[in-house]
């Protein structure tokens, strides 16, 4: 069985993997479930691919930050634009860790700048800034692709549920349609299967195009996760995955079904290759993982291999 889940360890997590999903896909099987009801759900930052020292997003959007900071420089007089021209990545990673620790205040300065960034830009214009960043930019830390910095044991997972006739979907805090550029060429997955935080559109009918509008629609994290799968699928998954305390009512609404797997990917494995352990922002889940029946994933017990390899 090597070449399923090759990048895993023969660990009883990779034995649980196995044993649940044979026990969903066999019609023999007490715990048999239809295909149409074979509904996988994963969070993207830090589940699928590395979100450290700051997640994807918010690296382009210090780029763009320092564009408009540029062309207007009393920008540069507050958050987060100070921040990105000044280099001051603490208060931008800071300020992430605060919302995962309760407190909002300054998340809600980062995300009245995004929807600033954009702010009347068609959602074609949109698609191809994005598109050019992940060509074109790297890791800052690892020095690599974003395309090199996927989780290669949760891609080959996706692969697996994808050949046994589930529906992968992501669901995640990062904004929508900065992940649908890569979602296929990375996962596999269609953006018609990804669910995240939305901005505001709007329809231009003089121009015949859909722009961004001034304010954020939705953040899709913590309780509005389950919402979010509920509008969009109609159906509880009966399997989710993540990493942070934004996830754990993900993972606890798939519990709502006869037979579920829900994953909690620990960032326990100090390997120095770039990518530090941390568990700042996951303690909660971490703290009530046992409770709850969360299959902790061990990046350094349970997966031999992190990233892809080179090429």
């Amino acid at each position: 069985m090597t070449d399923i889940l090759p990048s895993w360890r023969e660990t009883p997590t990779r034995a649980a993997l196995l044993e649940f999903v044979a026990a969903v896909t066999d019609e023999g099987s007490p715990d048999f479930v239809p295909h149409e009801g074979r509904v996988a759900v994963f969070d993207n930052d830090g589940t699928l691919w590395t979100e450290k020292p700051m997640p994807t997003q918010l690296h382009y959007l210090l780029e763009q930050w320092k564009l408009a900071a540029t062309a207007d420089p009393s920008l540069a007089e507050r958050q987060p634009y100070r921040a990105a021209v000044s280099g001051d990545y603490a208060w931008l990673g800071a300020a992430v860790d605060k919302h995962y620790a309760g407190d909002d205040a300054d998340l809600g300065l980062l995300i009245a700048a995004v929807a600033e960034s954009s702010t009347g830009v068609s959602v074609e214009e949109y698609e191809a800034s994005v598109a050019a960043f992940y060509r074109e930019a790297r890791h800052l830390t690892l020095g690599s692709s974003y395309a090199h910095t996927v989780y290669q044991p949760m891609v080959e997972l996706i692969r697996l549920l994808d050949s046994h006739d589930f529906r992968t979907y992501i669901v995640s805090g990062g904004e929508r349609d900065f992940m649908r550029p890569m979602t296929m060429d990375y996962y596999g997955i269609p953006v018609q299967r990804v669910i995240g935080t939305g901005l505001s559109l709007e329809y231009d009918a003089e121009a015949n195009v859909v722009r961004y509008g001034k304010a954020l629609s939705f953040f899709d994290d913590g309780p509005e996760k389950p919402v979010r799968i509920w509008m969009r699928t109609g159906r509880r998954p009966i399997l989710a995955a993540g990493n942070s305390n934004g996830d754990i009512p993900m993972l606890r609404f798939a519990q709502g079904n006869p037979r579920s797997l829900s994953l909690l990917i620990h960032h326990d494995d100090d390997t120095g290759r770039g990518d530090a352990p941390y568990d700042k922002g996951a303690e909660k889940a971490l703290d009530v993982a046992t409770a709850h029946g969360f299959a902790v994933v061990s990046v350094r017990d349970d997966w031999s291999q992190v990233f892809p390899a080179a090429g």
